[in-house]
C-alpha cells in the first residue's frame, strides 16, 4: 500500500496534481493493478488515504508545534498560527508543502460537502489535539469550563481553514509569511 501512496503523493505534488489516472500510479509504483485494487476500489479511495496520510503527518507535526506551548491556552495559540501556515496555499513555485498540495484543497472541499462522515473521521487526529488543548485550558481555568470540546474544536479548524484561503477568496495574491491570523 506504501508504494501506490508514495507514488500517487509524487503525481499530486507534481504537475498533475489531482488529474492523475490509477495507471500512471501502477507504473510509477512499479506494482500490479491485481495489487492496487487489493487496497483500493479506485482513484478516490486511493486519495482519501493520501489525504488521511496527509492529516496524519500534519497533526504529528502540530502535537510537536504545541508541545513548547508555555500554558495550555499558548499551546492553542501555537496550534492556531502554525495550522493556519500549513493551511494557505502553496504558490506554484512550491507545490509541495509540509504533505499537503493544492490539490488536497480541492479534494478536501469535495470531502466536507459530499462526504461529511468520511471528512469528519479524516480529521479525527486534528480534531483530537484541539479537544485535548481545550480540557487542559478548561482544567486551568484558561477558558471557560462546560464548553462542548469537540465541537469547539471543529469549529475552530473550519475557522482557521477557511481563513486560510480567504486571500484566495478575496483575489490577493499569497504571499508567504504574511501576517499570523
Amino acid at each position: 500500500m506504501k508504494a501506490f501512496l508514495d507514488a500517487a503523493s509524487e503525481l499530486v505534488n507534481g504537475e498533475s496534481g489531482q488529474d492523475f489516472t490509477v495507471q500512471e500510479v501502477i507504473e510509477r509504483s512499479d506494482q500490479s493493478l491485481r495489487s492496487f485494487y487489493q487496497h483500493f476500489d479506485g482513484k478516490y479511495e486511493l486519495l482519501l488515504a493520501l489525504f488521511e496520510d496527509a492529516i496524519h503527518t500534519s497533526a504529528q507535526e502540530m502535537r510537536r508545534v504545541v508541545e513548547d506551548g508555555t500554558s495550555p491556552v499558548d499551546s492553542l495559540h501555537r496550534f492556531a498560527v502554525e495550522y493556519y501556515h500549513l493551511c494557505q496555499p502553496a504558490p506554484k513555485a512550491r507545490t509541495a508543502k509540509k504533505g499537503f498540495a493544492p490539490a488536497f484543497a480541492n479534494f478536501a472541499q469535495q470531502l466536507l460537502t459530499e462526504h461529511p462522515a468520511e471528512a469528519s473521521h479524516a480529521f479525527i487526529p486534528l480534531t483530537e489535539i484541539v479537544v485535548d488543548l481545550l480540557e487542559k485550558a478548561a482544567a486551568a481555568r484558561e477558558i471557560r469550563a462546560g464548553l462542548p470540546h469537540a465541537r469547539v474544536a471543529g469549529v475552530m479548524l473550519q475557522a482557521i481553514m477557511f481563513n486560510a484561503f480567504a486571500t484566495t477568496i478575496g483575489g490577493v495574491p499569497v504571499q508567504i509569511g504574511d501576517a499570523d491570523p
